[in-house]
């Protein structure tokens, strides 16, 4: 099965059984209760199958967890945080600077797992972050890795840029044997975090972190991770990047998820005249499309804010009559951030006129 993993790309695999993460059910239920999920209603709603593989799918006997790495080159314009040179510029977290990865794994998984039942039958069922399925919990007790502190999934051979897939089967499979931590007493990722969104080592607020800010949370950004947002757009990879472990990673080496080069560090400028046309074709069969042209112009004008270039302001100025509230509301935060006080104050006079949504308004105060 590993050989055969490895001749569909996958860079490693491992067996736990179902029954492997007995401490998942209480962790989540203390995660949720701290309100730590935000606005992801749906990991409060699947709270029971997401706990424990055998209420999802009660047959399992077995979880086989895949990784595929998409890790960024040595070139310096592909590292991970070169766009933090250049405020003018925005950042796209490595993981989404191609292909989205549901596209190029599941394929692939569905081919391992009919190569599993043609050899050893049994029923199966393949997910790719689409299903209430604790990976990272799952790939630890397989022995892909381990979560680190920052609670992602780090490995000593890959580091933490890969993706997880699993396949889950009703055979009785040998589990590899869980990995143990190798973190020490390292806290880079901890203090490299521009939101101190980690209350304590190996817990995660989401609403304080920059990937949940700028891809789930659909609202108006809270004022208070704006500036700390700087120039990222979608995502952030900086607990990840400050990872010692990945002086062991390597470079993608499948086509569609290494990076587009312009997708590395795109110009604002250029982002703030995306229509939704242009957005769709842009970043087609990216996972950046599935937040909505709306959604990513949030994050554009919020990062324009941050670059303290005033040539953006043109642009800025005319997204303050934008159909959507939350995007009047950004362009009005980066207006203030770039424009002279008076030009400020003219703008709110002509805008309040007609405004009637109230997070808006309050933008103006």
């Amino acid at each position: 099965m590993r050989e055969k993993a490895v001749a569909l790309g996958f860079d490693d695999l491992k067996i736990a059984s179902a029954d492997a993460i007995p401490q998942a059910p209480e962790r989540l239920r203390q995660f949720l209760k701290a309100g730590y999920h935000g606005t992801m209603g749906w990991m409060a709603e699947t709270e029971e199958r997401r706990a424990d593989p055998r209420v999802l799918w009660p047959e399992a006997k077995s979880v086989l967890m895949l990784a595929m790495n998409y890790g960024p080159d040595d070139r310096p314009d592909n590292h991970p945080l070169a766009h933090l040179k250049d405020p003018s510029t925005g950042g796209i977290s490595v993981y989404a600077r191609n292909r989205d990865y549901h596209d190029v794994i599941k394929g692939r998984l569905k081919e391992l797992a009919s190569f599993l039942v043609s050899r050893a039958g049994g029923d199966v069922k393949v997910f790719v972050d689409t299903a209430p399925v604790m990976e990272k919990p799952l790939a630890e007790a397989a022995g892909l890795g381990w979560q680190g502190k920052h609670t992602n999934l780090v490995s000593r051979d890959l580091g933490s840029w890969f993706f997880l897939g699993a396949i889950f089967t009703t055979l009785e499979l040998p589990p590899s044997g869980a990995e143990e931590d190798h973190c020490g007493s390292c806290r880079a990722c901890l203090d490299s975090c521009p939101t101190d969104a980690f209350p304590a080592p190996y817990q995660l607020d989401a609403r304080r972190c920059i990937s949940y800010l700028t891809i789930e949370h659909a609202g108006p950004i809270p004022e208070e991770f704006r500036e700390p947002m700087g120039n990222r757009i979608y995502g952030c990879d900086d607990c990840l990047a400050a990872c010692p472990w990945n002086k062991f990673a390597s470079a993608a080496q499948e086509a569609r998820l290494i990076a587009r080069d312009d997708l590395k560090a795109p110009r604002l400028a250029d982002l703030l005249q995306l229509d939704d046309a242009v957005f769709r074709k842009l970043f087609s069969g990216s996972p950046v499309k599935r937040i909505g042209r709306n959604r990513f112009l949030r994050n554009v004008l919020i990062a324009s804010g941050n670059s303290n270039d005033t040539d953006l302001l043109p642009t800025v100025r005319i997204h303050l009559s934008d159909d959507d509230p939350v995007v009047r509301g950004a362009a009005i935060w980066a207006l203030k951030r770039l424009a002279p006080a008076a030009v400020v104050e003219a703008e709110r006079d002509a805008r309040l006129v007609g405004e009637t949504d109230p997070d808006v308004r309050a933008e103006w105060q």
